[in-house]
């Protein structure tokens, strides 16, 4: 069972490249928020699209690979 203090809130350090961290300084500025904002934001669209894009990924390759999995199922 987990605590009900991670529940929350959780800190997490996050490593970033020169160049990832170079973007996200510019899209904070650019949007007037901070790095974090931004990156929370970034964060909570990816997990809540997660589900669409997974099943857009589904139709994707069972489209263009339709031949190729027909024959494998034989």
């Amino acid at each position: 069972m987990v605590p009900l203090r991670y529940h929350h809130r959780m800190a997490m350090n996050l490593r970033l490249t020169d160049a990832e961290s170079d973007a996200l300084r510019a899209k904070a500025d650019q949007e007037g928020r901070s790095m974090q904002e931004v990156a929370r934001a970034a964060i909570a669209q990816y997990v809540s699209d997660r589900p669409q894009r997974l099943q857009a990924a589904i139709e994707r390759v069972s489209t263009e690979d339709r031949e190729l999995l027909e024959r494998l199922s034989r």
